[in-house]
């Protein structure tokens, strides 16, 4: 989504610019080129917040359930380790803050990987708890009880750590383009339908 939001920021733009355009043969085009600028931005936007507030349920996906047995709420991250054919390593997803003695269901996708690992923090930076989990049977959930703060494997936690601060890098940098999109959306929308 990164991408996208950069280049409808660059779109977005391109249209508030051409309310300049006031006079002259190219009035109607300038008229006609905002408009599909911001109909096809809503558009965009409209499919990724129905996307994203779907349930992320997937087809022969495998149910990891985490349960937090800590006295403490814990941010916690899944890795999925990928096969070595697949383009990317890792596949990371934000399972959330878990409460103690509550639990987050997730579904990950197991055709093209072996192993998971789950990651938890205590605040932005400190990294209280890690486990591998091989997987040989895809066919059965799987029920991860986080009772006391591990490290299982030092080099891995480092990979993990080094992951998940790149995808939190990601996310920062694409929701300032969306939060700059919607502003630009709105000026634009607020443009078109103003009147003389």
């Amino acid at each position: 989504m990164g991408y996208i939001a950069f280049v409808l920021c660059i779109a977005l733009f391109f249209a508030l610019a051409l309310v300049f355009i006031r006079r002259g043969r190219f009035v109607l085009t300038a008229r006609l080129l905002r408009f599909f600028i911001v109909v096809v931005s809503v558009a965009v936007f409209t499919f990724w917040f129905i996307r994203s507030s779907m349930t992320q349920f997937q087809e022969n996906a495998m149910v990891i359930q985490v349960i937090n047995k800590l006295p403490q709420p814990i941010d916690f991250y899944i890795i999925k380790k990928n096969s070595t054919g697949e383009d990317l390593q890792f596949t990371l997803k934000h399972t959330g803050k878990i409460r103690p003695e509550h639990y987050r269901i997730d579904y990950l996708n197991m055709k093209n990987s072996g192993e998971y690992w789950i990651a938890g923090y205590l605040g932005k930076k400190n990294l209280v708890y890690f486990s591998r989990h091989p997987v040989p049977n895809k066919n059965m959930d799987q029920i991860v009880e986080v009772e006391n703060y591990v490290n299982q494997n030092l080099n891995l936690s480092r990979i993990a750590v080094d992951e998940i601060s790149a995808y939190r890098d990601e996310i920062t940098h694409t929701s300032i383009w969306i939060c700059l999109d919607l502003l630009l959306l709105f000026l634009n929308i607020v443009l078109l339908i103003r009147k003389r």
